[in-house]
């Protein structure tokens, strides 16, 4: 399984808020199945088959241009890990461990 961090940014909106195309991203991506999903302040962490989670970043790159915008820039980072499972919480957890070993 693959962890993906992507960030979608509208441009030419008119506006400095984007929390309206934030939502209809989240809309959109509720709508892909074989993926898990978390909203951050900054993206959004997906985890899943790499295939997935290359059509969630395609549903999620058009999801803006569905409501109005008329640019998008896509920042996708993926983590593919294939000798072990992975998740991000794994991820997560592994640095706390070392953390309270100091």
């Amino acid at each position: 399984m693959a962890i993906a961090e992507i960030t979608v940014i509208p441009i030419g909106t008119g506006s400095t808020s984007l929390s309206s195309y934030v939502a209809g991203m989240h809309r959109a991506l509720e709508g892909v199945e074989g993926i898990t999903f978390e909203l951050t302040s900054m993206g959004t962490i997906i985890e899943g088959p790499l295939p997935r989670i290359l059509a969630a970043a395609q549903v999620l790159h058009e999801a803006p241009f569905a409501n109005g915008a008329q640019r998008v820039s896509t920042s996708l980072k993926i983590d593919d890990r294939r000798d072990k499972a992975a998740s991000s919480r794994q991820k997560l957890e592994s640095v706390e461990r070392k953390l309270n070993e100091e």
